[in-house]
């Protein structure tokens, strides 16, 4: 990784498990700071439906974010962290092909379950929504930890 790049991974590794823990304990960062707990909301509904029903809550509190978003923020965090934890030591490139097919490979029961939803034949619960997002999350953050110390060629 270049130098340059060096505060970037950083800032990764400190920014995205910081989100994905925001969003978790949002009910709780609401009570510390009215300011920062409703920036994480306002932020939340322009990334997500926040559907009543299709979220998880907190000390009575629904979560900024519905349980499919609440595993994909969560599986990104675990993605970068591994990948600051064991990726960037590769000594060769991880080539695009395999970080596509990795990608493909998570996605499918996250497209699952949309589908099935869109379709009618069946909406999983909240708990399933949340554990079959989290390998595409943990995937994209695989792939950001590859992209940001330039082992993604």
């Amino acid at each position: 990784m270049r130098a340059g790049n060096r505060g970037l991974g950083a800032a990764v590794v400190v920014a995205v498990p910081a989100w994905a823990a925001g969003l978790a304990l949002a009910p709780y960062v609401s009570r510390l700071s009215r300011m920062a707990g409703g920036l994480l909301y306002v932020v939340g509904s322009l990334i997500c439906h926040q559907q009543p029903e299709r979220s998880f809550y907190l000390a009575g509190a629904q979560l900024p974010v519905c349980a499919r978003c609440e595993g994909l923020y969560l599986g990104a965090a675990l993605g970068v962290l591994a990948w600051a934890a064991y990726g960037r030591s590769r000594t060769r490139a991880w080539p695009r092909r395999h970080a596509l097919a990795l990608l493909t490979v998570a996605a499918v029961p996250t497209i699952v379950t949309v589908a099935s939803a869109l379709t009618g034949v069946g909406d999983p619960p909240n708990g399933w929504r949340f554990a079959l997002a989290l390998p595409l999350g943990l995937a994209g953050g695989l792939v950001v930890g590859a992209v940001v110390s330039e082992h993604l060629k």
